[in-house]
């Protein structure tokens, strides 16, 4: 008996023991089991402190970034800044871009300077070409056309065959500031000038009477007649048409004979400015062509040809051969050229290049300025290259450049 109870006992003693064995080994199971998710809640808490300190170093960097960027602002606006205002126009006119700096650096603004420089050419009658002296038409008469544009607002004011009024740009300028039009020509034009209050006068002198006459006595030679009879070459009219059932296909597509245009003999001012608050602006003024047919109007009035501009961009001007310039717009063209990110100099090339590829003995040229101040020219067929006149902040004197041109 005494051996079965020592034996029951043991049997107890062992069964505790493996009871308390198991469950120490199942606590450090438990252990193991538990420890994986504290161990991940460590690591995501460490991915969000690295993510947070991701973000603040993003956060570093973007600041940076836009400190860098808004230093190159400034660099650039004070580059800019230091780079107007400017004034270029066409030709050696450098009394004219003297009148328009003279009026930006008494604080007045772009379109004031545009119309005061291109004023000063009418009344210097410049190279003959502009105002009231010269380019009567076949009848012996002088008629003007203007037009100035504001590049803020893209109004616009323009008079072409303005008929006894010497100041066509200031007409221009009213046209755009008391009309809701954008262009008056002929008669029409000249009763409005009279109701702006305009001195109406004869714009014929002793020296267009002249060129007239040496014109008729040399059979109205040359002339802008074709397709007429008698033949325009060699005869002064009047004319009459001939049937169409009469014009040889062969002479539409051959390309009609030009006149010249050089530095002596063209027709138009053509200016723009920048003002020291990057207001833009620009304007023309032209007597037309030599011998025109009466009630022509050329380029110089029509807005994207005579001249163009846009805040956004810049302003371009032409002179030249207007009756072929006036279907290209090239100044248009040359504005929307340097808004692709072309230079001055590249935009007014592309346009001229356009007109010489479907008239490849056109005349003509090309100024232009972007809103940073850079400037630029181009020009075709004049033989002794193209000046133009400018004035930039580094020098307050007028400066003149000659571009050579491409040619036929």
């Amino acid at each position: 008996m005494k051996d079965i109870g020592r034996f029951h006992v043991i049997i107890a003693h062992l069964f505790f023991l493996s009871t308390l064995l198991l469950l120490c080994n199942g606590a450090r199971g438990l252990a193991k089991f538990n420890k994986p998710p504290f161990q991940t809640v460590r690591n995501v808490a460490h991915f969000e402190d690295n993510e947070i300190e991701t973000d603040q170093q993003d956060s570093s960097r973007k600041s940076m970034t836009m400190l860098a960027s808004s230093e190159d602002n400034e660099k650039k606006s004070e580059k800019v800044q230091n780079a107007l205002p400017v004034v270029i126009n066409t030709w050696r006119f450098t009394e004219s871009a003297q009148t328009a700096w003279n009026i930006l650096a008494t604080g007045g603004n772009a379109l004031d300077a545009v119309e005061r420089g291109c004023t000063r050419c009418e009344e210097l009658q410049c190279d003959t070409t502009v105002g009231y002296v010269s380019s009567p038409d076949e009848n012996g008469e002088t008629t003007l056309d203007a037009m100035i544009m504001d590049g803020e607002t893209h109004a616009v004011g323009a008079v072409g065959c303005l008929r006894k009024v010497k100041n066509a740009i200031s007409v221009a300028r009213k046209v755009m500031e008391h009309t809701k039009h954008t262009l008056l020509v002929g008669e029409l034009a000249t009763d409005f000038a009279a109701k702006m209050g305009f001195t109406l006068e004869s714009l014929e002198t002793d020296e267009s009477l002249q060129m007239h006459n040496d014109w008729k006595e040399n059979k109205c030679q040359p002339n802008f007649w074709k397709n007429v009879t008698p033949d325009p070459a060699t005869n002064c009219g009047p004319y009459r048409p001939i049937p169409s059932s009469s014009i040889s296909t062969i002479s539409t597509k051959k390309e009609e004979s030009r006149p010249k245009i050089d530095e002596f003999n063209h027709d138009t001012i053509g200016m723009v400015v920048i003002d020291a608050n990057g207001r833009i602006a620009s304007g023309t003024s032209s007597n037309g062509a030599r011998n025109k047919i009466p009630g022509r109007v050329g380029d110089a009035p029509i807005t994207g040809a005579g001249s163009y501009v846009d805040k956004e961009v810049g302003g371009a001007a032409c002179t030249g051969d207007g009756d072929i310039m006036a279907r290209f717009l090239p100044s248009l063209l040359t504005v929307e050229e340097m808004r692709r990110g072309a230079t001055p100099e590249i935009a007014a090339r592309f346009a001229i290049s356009r007109i010489a590829k479907y008239y490849p003995s056109f005349s003509g040229g090309i100024v232009a300025v972007n809103l940073q101040g850079e400037i630029g020219a181009a020009c075709h067929n004049l033989p002794n290259g193209f000046p133009f006149s400018y004035v930039q902040p580094e020098s307050p004197d007028v400066k003149v450049d000659v571009v050579q041109c491409t040619s036929k």
